[in-house]
């Protein structure tokens, strides 16, 4: 595809490429920032969904890009009591996400202390409505202190000529692109390249590079191109979409990828590996990501598994019997008896035992029936009446 861009001298909004380039934002949810970035500051006091409006963007498709645009830290509401008894939605849109502190620093009209580190140095203009007309407006948040813009003219030098082609755009640079997880070919290049075992380093929230050395024991066991090591580094790389705060580089993440491993190799799914690193973060936010997470690698790192006993293998079948003589009529034949006892082949056997059951029959028939029961009781007691009766007398 060939590509022709002109500048625009006028008339034109700045974005950032993390904005336009976000794969979880609709486009929506991006124009409505655009929009009310380019707004001046008189035109700000609006709620968002009147700003959505005058868009035509109505009805599911404004409430899915205010979802998008809440969860990823774009845009912050809060309630907020004022006199009479009535409540008003106060409203935060940024171009660059905002933590949950530095909106609540922004509602207090002081500067979003920290944010250089979050958006990457650029700052985002900020505006807040509410219900009760009121707009307020941040400009760059800086980490010192906060000063109001100058009112000297800021143009400096003559105006030049318009330029096409031959420029980056604003936010690109020529250094390595470490947005996305190496490949497991990569890794097994570069541990090959890194043969020798690196001392120890640091770790931020572990104490001294030995207590690092003792917490990093099982990344230097495990080889670096294993299946847990890899699927661990994975989940490390992807924490940053569930909380920005936990933005991990690549060697960051290969530096902890052996205290994660340790995890999956303990029967943690890394589904339940990103859960427990990315819940209960603290309330003041977390100052260093790489060491937040060794810590509570270390320190919440699960029993391991019980050992389960070795299964008894199975009796091996007994050996068959001898083949032996049959003791059956007839001509002298071999078989092989299923018990030791046996003494005749199955046919043999099944004729003994029909000859046995034909006599038993044949001597019940021949057998006399038995007498009545009035009979049989009228015999013992005559049999009692013939007997020696008792003395009677002297």
């Amino acid at each position: 595809m060939l590509s022709h861009v002109i500048p625009p001298v006028r008339g034109y909004t700045k974005c950032s490429n993390s904005l336009v380039r976000h794969p979880r934002l609709c486009s929506d949810a991006k124009i409505l920032v655009l929009y009310v970035q380019g707004l001046p500051a008189c035109d700000r006091d609006k709620a968002l969904s009147e700003h959505a409006r005058s868009l035509l963007m109505t009805g599911r498709a404004y409430q899915r890009a205010k979802a998008e645009l809440l969860a990823h830290g774009y845009v912050h509401e809060r309630r907020e009591r004022i006199a009479g008894g009535r409540w008003r939605t106060v409203q935060v849109m940024s171009n660059e996400p905002l933590t949950a502190d530095q909106a609540a620093r922004l509602y207090a009209g002081a500067p979003a202390d920290g944010y250089a580190v979050v958006g990457a140095g650029r700052a985002g203009r900020v505006g807040r409505t509410g219900h009760a007309g009121q707009v307020g407006h941040a400009g760059r948040a800086a980490s010192g202190a906060w000063s109001a813009p100058s009112t000297r003219f800021p143009t400096v030098g003559e105006p030049t000529g318009r330029s096409v082609g031959g420029q980056l755009p604003a936010d690109e640079d020529l250094g390595e692109d470490t947005s996305h997880p190496p490949t497991e070919a990569e890794a097994g290049e570069e541990a090959e390249g890194n043969a020798a075992a690196p001392e120890p380093v640091p770790v931020p929230g572990l104490g001294s590079a030995q207590d690092s050395a003792a917490a990093q024991d099982s990344a230097a066991a495990a080889p670096s191109g294993s299946a847990e090591v890899l699927a661990a580094e994975r989940v490390l790389l992807s924490l940053r979409h569930e909380r920005r705060e936990l933005l991990l580089g690549v060697r960051e993440a290969r530096t902890l990828a052996g205290l994660a491993a340790e995890w999956l190799r303990r029967g943690v799914s890394p589904g339940d590996l990103r859960a427990a690193l990315t819940r209960g973060l603290p309330k003041d936010g977390v100052r260093s990501a790489l060491g937040f997470l060794a810590h509570r690698l270390v320190e919440k790192l699960p029993a391991p598994p019980a050992e389960q006993p070795e299964p008894v293998p199975p009796p091996p079948p007994p050996s068959p019997l001898a083949l032996i003589a049959c003791a059956g009529p007839g001509e002298e034949h071999m078989f092989r008896p299923n018990v030791p006892w046996a003494t005749t082949c199955g046919p043999c056997h099944r004729e003994e035992q029909r000859a046995y059951w034909e006599d038993m029959r044949a001597r019940t028939e021949a057998a006399p029936e038995p007498l009545p029961w009035r009979e049989r009781f009228a015999a013992e007691g005559a049999e009692v009446g013939t007997g020696p009766g008792p003395d009677v007398g002297g």
